[in-house]
């Protein structure tokens, strides 16, 4: 899942080689978190969130499959 997730963001970027895809798991439940440059986020997100709505589903279906709960979180790096 985290390919796919990784794949999707860096497809939608100015800046893909700042894209960043975590994944870790605590059994039953897995959390995908996207780090991306603060000008990136907009593009990400989308407009009323439906970008990143359609991740989040895209990652819930996924896991449904394996019977494990899939949630995706969408950070900003902070400019250095």
């Amino acid at each position: 899942m985290k390919e796919l997730i990784e794949y999707i963001v860096k497809s939608l970027v100015e800046k893909p080689e700042e894209v960043v895809i975590s994944e870790s798991d605590n059994g039953m439940a897995t959390v995908i978190e996207v780090r991306v440059a603060n000008e990136d986020a907009g593009k990400v997100i989308g407009r009323e969130g439906r970008i990143a709505n359609a991740l989040r589903t895209l990652a819930k279906a996924a896991g449904a499959k394996d019977r494990k709960r899939i949630s995706v979180e969408i950070i900003t790096k902070e400019e250095r």
